[in-house]
């Protein structure tokens, strides 16, 4: 047991654009344990291990994570799933999505060779990705400029009319 006898699970991601996929992961990794620490991953990591900046900036998807009921702390994540933050917080679960089963992280390896810790490999929700919104985004995307130009045109007609 981690810290006053806690069961402490940790997660961590990049959260950008925050969609039901990611509220199943947090959710069901708070399941596991009493406490729920997540790690939100710099744009600068995310770049580094995805080669493309998150379209949400670091504090604004920082807040977003902080701010929901099922995490209890979440913390800066500048190294994916770091030894130290896991140390720090006497961690007893790390969870992370089942595509990183057969890729090698020094955490996840750590927790592994640690007597009473485990890491649980959680699946994704079926259908939804933040690379699945971006790419329905861009097959949109004249849809939502044409929308976008009427609501401002719209606008406009009014200030018109009120002149």
């Amino acid at each position: 047991m981690g810290k006053n006898g806690k069961r402490i699970v940790f997660t961590s991601g990049s959260w950008d654009m925050l969609h039901i996929g990611h509220l199943n992961v947090l959710e069901r990794s708070r399941a596991l344990g009493d406490m729920l620490i997540v790690g939100v991953s710099t744009d600068e990591l995310i770049k580094e291990y995805k080669g493309m900046p998150p379209v949400i900036p670091y504090e604004e998807r920082f807040r977003l994570v902080q701010a929901l009921g099922c995490v209890d702390l979440a913390l800066k994540q500048t190294v994916l799933t770091e030894i130290a933050q896991l140390k720090e917080y006497d961690v007893d679960v790390v969870t992370i999505g089942d595509d990183w089963k057969d890729k090698h992280l020094d955490g996840l390896e750590w927790m592994k060779s640690q007597p009473g810790r485990k890491v649980v490999y959680l699946e994704y929700t079926p259908g939804i990705s933040t690379t699945k919104i971006k790419k329905k985004i861009i097959q949109n995307a004249y849809e939502i400029i044409h929308s976008e130009l009427s609501r401002e045109l719209n606008h406009m007609e009014e200030w018109k009319r009120k002149q």
